[in-house]
């Protein structure tokens, strides 16, 4: 996701997997691993795309603790143990230790300090809290990683308590209160300090409550947080990293869920933290897309939240038109380049019709939003392909949109082998994918409903898979593969990448061609071993840590194991898999949005992005998606079955059992024994085949 215009040149980048990050959308604070949060890069608390608190660090008379540890114990609550080795028992072990608690919420933070005194001898210390805050958009930070000047906090006495100070934002206000702290106010911020007198072996607490709140309501286009994601508790056993990687990406979806104003019954999957508190339509569709195994509430929510903002007329500045799901939406003072609503990508409308079919085959009443689907077919069959040749395409004709609308929306993202960036218009070949697979889709509703039109979406789809294998296909030295795009001259632009991976499971590739994709995506050029590379390791422009020239992204790689399981790949798709779960204890089993792209048979390490969201909801859905491959899950409420066909090249994950899944609105436990036999146990009226 790209939310800045490129750089000029090199900038500095606010390194997040070294920062400790406790998030409840749209909130998160930053801080590092003694539990400070600094004057320094991304380090902070932000909401609502500002930063609300940039200062809030803690000394006992004049030190810093030093940092004995650290850790997360769920999504929003993170523990620090520091050491205040000037005070206690002289010359002996260290007697005093300084713990802090941190707990996320949606409109602040709440953190404890507790003082311990082991020593035999009583101790005198003063704690202090400085605090400072500069409201400066997250696009900024993320952009320059510079700091912002602090703003003077108002009169201390303003929030009416003692040990209280409050700072003015404009839209946005900070107020932190500790009671029983003396205050200094200062220019760039504000100390409180408490006076502590403490006998041997006890200990002294102070509580700090940070609440940001708008000075005059909630501007357009904020969301609200999600209070139930409709999800029952989810447990997997049989392999520990497993386990492990689906208990912190199932809570940390649960923090990043938001809900519609409009409608608050109705959650989505913020994009990710820090950069993306608000509604993505790619992202927000991909994450409900791939937890519908855990219930179809964010898949209900996320399709209405867009269908109640689908596109209503023809706007070039927001790239807005009849039929079309929306890009994202930012509050418009948050400092986004972008328009407030902006319509910006080519391939959100036809996965909103492929999230309301499978959402219907999981059993979701989908019977409101058929209206809607009318609409997001016809921006598909007619609006999508402005110059007739039969294939989707885009560009960005305002000059201050995306110059990429798919879903590697960099500048550099759609390159030939050569290097050279292909001019739009742009002909995307998993857009077309996506198409394909939507029309059949939308297809299939229209007749379960009796809506009529399924017959001309078929034969649409039929006439795009003929175009797209007469046209798409190229070779290299290795053999014939689909080009990832037509350039504005309708030549394919012949690079190997990763969106080859998209085209599996929509039906848009023959038998043959199917196999031809799937062996060129297990290829090393391609599976690092760590997961998918966005661009395969022989192309000039490859680069491991190019944003979409080479990184590797969890959720692309989940797109392809799925696609590879669908089309009866298995053994490529369970290489894939292996890679992500190779990598996830780096990452502390908190995927991130992307890492580089290195050579894991080389010996390569394990290389963080920059700036990467972490957690990011589409990365944290990843491991949901692996363990349907691995199980062979698939719904079809409407026809009354369900199937789990365990496969062989997922042998090393099995034992394997998995609770808390949820199918037509009934729990669901799936368990494959170590011979890949399954056994399924719900309350639900299907058939259930375990073949």
């Amino acid at each position: 996701m790209v939310t800045a215009p490129p750089a000029s040149g090199p900038v500095p980048q606010p390194f997040l997997h070294d920062l400790v990050s406790c998030v409840k959308a749209p909130t998160v604070a930053l801080s590092g691993a003694d539990g400070q949060l600094r004057a320094a890069g991304a380090q902070g608390v932000l909401s609502h795309d500002r930063r609300v608190l940039s200062e809030l660090r803690v000394d006992v008379d004049g030190h810093e603790p030093e940092p004995a540890g650290h850790g997360l114990r769920g999504a929003g609550h993170a523990h620090f143990t520091g050491i205040v080795r000037h005070l206690g028992d002289p010359g002996a072990d260290p007697t005093v230790r300084l713990e802090r608690q941190r707990f996320a919420r949606a409109d602040g933070i709440a953190e404890r300090l507790e003082l311990v005194n082991n020593a035999r001898v009583p101790i005198v210390a003063t704690v202090r809290l400085h605090v400072a805050a500069d409201f400066a958009a997250a696009d900024a930070i993320k952009q320059d990683g510079a700091q912002h000047g602090g703003r003077p906090p108002l009169d201390a006495d303003a929030p009416g308590a003692a040990g209280a100070v409050a700072w003015d934002g404009g839209e946005l206000r900070t107020t932190l209160t500790a009671p029983g702290a003396t205050v200094d106010v200062h220019d760039a911020g504000a100390v409180l300090s408490w006076n502590v007198d403490l006998p041997p072996r006890s200990s002294w607490t102070a509580d700090i409550d940070v609440t940001a709140a708008f000075a005059a309501g909630p501007p357009p286009n904020a969301f609200s947080p999600a209070d139930d994601i409709g999800w029952d508790a989810v447990a997997v056993s049989g392999r520990s990293d497993l386990a492990r990687l689906t208990a912190r990406s199932v809570d940390d979806l649960a923090a990043l869920a938001l809900a519609d104003p409009l409608a608050p019954a109705d959650p989505f999957f913020a994009a990710g933290s820090p950069w993306f508190f608000t509604l993505f339509g790619r992202d927000s569709l991909w994450a409900a897309r791939f937890t519908l195994p855990l219930g179809t509430g964010p898949a209900r929510g996320t399709l209405r939240t867009l269908a109640r903002r689908q596109g209503r007329r023809h706007d070039p500045d927001t790239a807005e038109a009849p039929g079309k799901i929306l890009h994202e939406v930012r509050i418009p003072a948050a400092g986004s380049w972008l328009p407030p609503v902006y319509f910006g990508t080519v391939d959100a409308t036809a996965l909103w019709v492929c999230l309301l079919h499978d959402a219907w085959r999981w059993g979701l009443d989908v019977g409101d939003l058929l209206d809607p689907l009318d609409a997001a077919l016809r921006w598909l069959t007619e609006e999508a392909d402005p110059d007739g040749d039969g294939f989707l395409e885009y560009v960005d004709t305002s000059g201050r949109g995306l110059a990429n609308q798919g879903w590697k929306d960099s500048g550099d993202s759609i390159q030939f082998p050569d290097g050279t960036i292909a001019e739009a218009p742009i002909v995307l070949s998993e857009a077309q994918a996506y198409a394909h697979e939507a029309a059949l889709a939308g297809a299939a509703l229209l007749d379960a409903f009796r809506r009529p039109g399924s017959g001309a979406l078929r034969d649409w789809a039929t006439a795009l898979r003929e175009r797209f294998a007469a046209t798409f296909w190229v070779s290299d030295e290795k053999g014939r593969f689909p080009a990832i795009a037509l350039d504005g001259a309708k030549r394919p632009v012949d690079t190997v990448t990763s969106n080859l991976g998209h085209l599996l499971g929509t039906g848009l590739l023959g038998p043959d061609e199917a196999a031809v994709v799937a062996d060129r995506l297990g290829r090393p050029d391609l599976d690092a071993g760590y997961g998918l590379r966005t661009m395969s390791a022989d192309a000039a422009g490859f680069n491991p840590l190019g944003y979409h020239a080479g990184s590797i992204w969890p959720h692309d790689t989940a797109i392809a194991v799925r696609g590879l399981a669908a089309d009866g790949f298995a053994g490529v798709a369970a290489s894939l898999a292996g890679g992500l779960l190779r990598v996830a204890p780096d990452f502390g089993y908190r995927l991130p949005e992307l890492f580089a792209g290195t050579d894991a048979r080389a010996g390569e390490p394990v290389l963080a992005y920059p700036a990467a969201c972490r957690p990011q909801a589409w990365s944290a859905a990843t491991v949901i998606a692996l363990l349907q491959a691995a199980l062979g899950l698939t719904a079809d409420v409407p026809a009354g079955t369900l199937r789990v066909a365990p496969d062989p090249a997922f042998a090393d994950w099995f034992p394997l059992r998995v609770e808390g899944l949820r199918v037509a609105g009934h729990p669901l436990a799936v368990s494959v024994d170590a011979a890949g036999r399954a056994d399924v146990r719900t309350s639900a009226p299907l058939t259930v085949t375990t073949t």
